[in-house]
């Protein structure tokens, strides 16, 4: 007989010693049961509440080739705490001839297996749920008390006492600063630009891009705010920046959805967001076009115009 052992891990506290003793345990099963061990599917800080499993998915995959009899586990937990899903894989492995096997829960082969089986399997997703009703429950009174629960720092703090952000004196002035700039006017590009030359990284240690700034602008921690989930604290970690400058820059960055040119142009439209349509009122965009002398010419355009509206009144262009 031919098997194959699948063993995983789900959280930091499991690590490569829990995947090490469940081989061990697995493969002294084969050897005094006669069965040939030919490879290991292991997924490593993965939840069997899910079936997306790398290689979980490999073994049923290649159970279709006929190439082994028995799936070795440790526990049927190690397998799924999902009843639906344990029932659903067990049911393609064995269409392809292949049993599952507890090796340290002595499961039968007749009526009374069953009914030990499914009673094992409803307990492993009842602690596999109340286990995430723990945890989710924990991270939320750690919310109500401004602690991380885990994630990404933002540039500006560090993880100071009793899991709590605290200011980063260092890169804190890197964050008034890309607000203070960008209220001033100064566009996404030049500013990250400068701080490229700069030699500033990002918390990652990556250049800056308008994409890492585009987060930082709308990121409401810096004015204090902690929100994990449903859970919203003002003051629950030290403000960076002033709720003015916040939001508005909030305000300049709502405007610039509506002027595309701004981003995608090779020349900057300095008065961007600043220009405004004197018949209609209607906010000025940047273009630019090519004469019949093969000139590129660059000019700001009524967004009324531009997007086809008015057009009789508004055909204003600013060369």
């Amino acid at each position: 007989m031919k098997a194959v052992i699948y063993a995983r891990y789900s959280s930091d506290s499991q690590r490569e010693e829990s995947i090490e003793g469940q081989i061990r345990e697995c493969t002294e099963y084969a050897e005094k049961n006669g069965i040939t061990v030919l490879r290991s599917y292991i997924d490593r800080a993965l939840s069997a509440r899910t079936a997306d499993r790398p290689e979980f998915q490999s073994m049923i995959k290649d159970s279709e080739h006929k190439l082994f009899d028995v799936v070795l586990i440790w526990k049927l937990d190690r397998f799924s705490c999902d009843r639906y899903d344990s029932a659903h894989y067990k049911r393609i492995l064995k269409k392809n001839g292949v049993k599952v096997i507890s090796v340290k829960e002595n499961i039968s082969d007749g009526p009374e297996g069953i009914i030990l089986e499914s009673m094992l399997e409803g307990y492993a997703e009842y602690y596999s749920a109340e286990l995430s009703e723990k945890i989710h429950r924990g991270q939320k009174e750690n919310a109500l008390k401004g602690k991380n629960n885990g994630g990404g720092i933002p540039l500006g703090y560090v993880l100071g006492p009793e899991q709590k952000l605290v200011l980063d004196p260092i890169t804190a002035p890197l964050v008034q600063e890309i607000f203070q700039r960008y209220a001033d006017g100064e566009i996404v590009r030049t500013i990250v630009e400068d701080f490229n030359k700069r030699g500033l990284k990002t918390k990652s240690g990556k250049s800056f891009s308008p994409n890492s700034f585009n987060r930082i602008l709308k990121n409401r921690k810096y004015i204090g705010e902690y929100q994990y989930q449903d859970v919203i604290i003002p003051g629950g970690v030290p403000a960076i920046v002033s709720e003015d400058i916040f939001y508005q820059v909030q305000a300049r960055l709502e405007k610039n959805k509506h002027a595309p040119a701004t981003a995608k142009a090779d020349v900057d439209y300095l008065l961007t967001t600043k220009l405004f349509c004197g018949h209609c009122e209607r906010m000025m965009v940047g273009e630019s076009g090519k004469s019949h002398t093969g000139d590129k010419h660059y000019y700001y355009k009524c967004g009324g115009a531009k997007e086809g509206l008015q057009e009789e009144i508004c055909q204003e262009g600013l060369h």
